[in-house]
């Protein structure tokens, strides 16, 4: 068989045709006026393919006419428009005609970094407009020419977009320089012809940065937070993976941050929105840097009828000082002062009367003082507690002679203690009773230390920052539950509630072999290693107020112990009331009479 060679003719041939081909690409390739060009249809095509001219002009307009994305002279500048106040740094794109970062000036996170609020890539705010033919405008995809007017106490920016000949959309942002608040104008007035009645909706995507040295605790108190026409105040939730909500009538949308907030609001009401806010912390970690992504998406409905929507924007710190500037929005709602009437403690007692007391003395004797005011109004629940102590000890003798006369019948010593109870006009709870009330006291400080802003970044001896942990060592380990430092204040607090303990329950645990009462001595050697546990990690200034707290508590009781109570007197009142005739209550009566009835039912078996 002849073997077939390769023909020379067709690689020529090839040859020949490739050089054809590179030549033909050499002499047609753009020349660098054709590249501009290219680059401004390439961002108009963003226009173009979302929504067409003819799709808002009546009658059509011809080809040749400009679009929103085409500004005089082909030319585009993406050059950001640039505000400085004296409070931010703003930066603002002008595509979109949002603000893509917001820089407080003014204060630093934890590694000495001015606060950005806001972050590039990191929040889109984003407005939906729907045609008469049902076609869908993103602002986010649209060219913005700006305006900027300088003036001596504000600043104004507007943005124009032009979607047809002389049909514009407008955004405006008035800055005024002492201000964290902006006003933010959305103007379709000229669009009405060319749009449906489809509501607008505006979206808000926004991930909140990290600004504290412990990023589990700081995002334990980051949430998004939503006031209600009727003034009433709702939460997504701090904990879970991800939280989705759909409300009416909203009057603000607060993403807030622990210490800081980024805020939307409407001068109406938002007709309705849906609101996500997703957890993004896993575990304690010093190279996370967001704690919480959140999206609101709002109606706007006057925008679908061509008129104006008035909102703000609020960027700054979650602070009652400041917020009282904007009274008229009722901003200061959406700091977290506890549920109820801790809350209602919190914020109109605690809160006015701390920033008082911080107004003239440094922020740790502050509290300090604060815990003095505090206790001694108190005391005098702790008086009524400690001559309930009294009168148990007064008759704990008589207490252990019924326990050891029948100590093998429960239900006989249950009733002759009862007995004995009523007999001296002693209650085992009422000791109880004015722990009780100062319960209400210890919620409210403990929702109030973490979330002052007045006590951010603030030092006082050791301390660097008493809304923060104090560390005193630094571990090379994580301690489960603990962490992986050693603060300070949380072990001087367990100390000091170890030995209030001590004082308190000595009778309770004599009573200990009555039956169903707890083991408070284990509860005493407890309560402080819980306290040092979960203080641990804690605001430094709650610390510090429990450990005053329970320093003065101790002093008090020993005051009224050696100075105001006399305990003989007190055995003679009780001796006294023994001899008088038993006044017995209805729930007494009824509890005699059921523990009757069971020892005739044991004796009948």
């Amino acid at each position: 068989m002849e073997e077939k060679g390769i023909d020379k003719n067709a690689i020529i041939g090839f040859v020949l045709i490739f050089a054809i081909m590179i030549g033909w690409f050499y002499i047609n390739q753009p020349t660098p006026e054709e590249i501009e060009a290219q680059k401004a249809l390439a961002a108009q095509s963003v226009t173009e393919e979302v929504i067409s001219e003819k799709e808002f002009v009546t009658p059509p307009i011809s080809e040749s006419e400009t679009t929103a994305l085409t500004p005089k002279n082909n030319q585009l500048s993406y050059e950001p428009v640039r505000v400085n106040t004296d409070h931010f740094e703003l930066e603002f794109s002008r595509v979109g005609g949002q603000l893509t970062a917001v820089t407080l000036i003014n204060f630093t996170n934890h590694e000495d970094q001015p606060i950005e609020i806001v972050q590039p890539d990191f929040s889109d705010l984003n407005l939906k407009l729907v045609s008469a033919k049902g076609m869908n405008l993103n602002t986010n995809e649209l060219y913005f020419e700006p305006e900027v007017v300088r003036e001596e106490d504000q600043t104004s920016v507007i943005f124009r977009s032009e979607i047809a000949e002389g049909a514009f959309l407008e955004f405006k942002y008035l800055i005024q320089n002492d201000h964290y608040l902006i006003d933010f104008d959305i103007n379709t007035t000229q669009l009405s012809p060319y749009l449906s009645s489809q509501p607008a909706i505006l979206s808000w995507n926004y991930t909140a940065p990290r600004n504290d040295q412990s990023i589990q605790y700081e995002n334990r108190y980051t949430r998004l937070t939503y006031r209600l026409e009727d003034e009433s105040i709702k939460k997504l939730s701090a904990t879970s993976e991800l939280d989705e909500e759909e409300e009416s009538d909203l009057k603000w949308i607060s993403f807030r941050h622990h210490f800081f907030s980024a805020i939307l609001g409407s001068k109406s009401k938002f007709s309705k929105a849906d609101l996500t806010s997703e957890n993004l912390v896993k575990e304690e970690s010093k190279a996370a840097l967001h704690t919480k992504r959140y999206q609101a998406l709002v109606e706007l409905e006057s925008l679908s009828r061509g008129s104006n929507e008035s909102m703000y924007l609020y960027f700054g710190p979650t602070d009652s000082k400041t917020f009282a500037t904007y009274s008229q929005y009722d901003l200061i709602d959406s700091i977290p002062f506890g549920w109820g009437i801790f809350g209602t403690i919190n914020k109109y007692i605690f809160t006015p009367f701390f920033n008082f007391l911080a107004g003239f003395m440094p922020f740790g004797i502050a509290i300090i003082v604060m815990t003095f005011v505090v206790r001694i109004a108190l005391s005098p629940v702790t008086y009524k507690s400690y001559v309930s102590q009294a009168k148990m000890r007064v008759i704990q003798p008589e207490v252990k002679e019924i326990n050891e006369k029948y100590a093998k019948n429960a239900m006989k010593k249950q009733q002759e203690t009862m007995k004995l109870y009523n007999l001296a006009g002693v209650n085992p709870m009422s000791g109880c009773v004015p722990a009780l009330l100062q319960l209400p006291i210890f919620y409210a400080l403990f929702s109030f230390f973490p979330t002052s802003f007045i006590l951010r970044q603030k030092s006082f001896l050791w301390v660097d920052d008493l809304s923060s942990y104090d560390t005193v060592v630094d571990l090379p380990f994580t301690i489960p539950f603990y962490g992986d430092h050693i603060s300070l204040f949380p072990i001087l607090a367990s100390v000091a509630i170890f030995f209030y303990m001590q004082m308190t329950t000595g009778q309770t645990m004599q009573m200990q072999q009555q039956p169903g009462m707890p083991n408070m001595k284990f509860i005493m050697y407890l309560s402080p290693v819980m306290m040092l546990f979960f203080f641990n990690n804690y605001a430094s200034g709650l610390s510090l107020y429990y450990f005053i707290s329970n320093l003065l508590t101790i002093v008090i009781m020993l005051v009224i112990k050696n100075y105001i109570i006399d305990e003989n007197r007190i055995h003679l009142q009780v001796q006294a009331n023994k001899q008088k005739p038993a006044k017995e209550s209805k729930f007494q009566r009824r509890m005699r009479q059921m523990m009757e009835q069971a020892e005739q039912q044991k004796k009948l078996k």
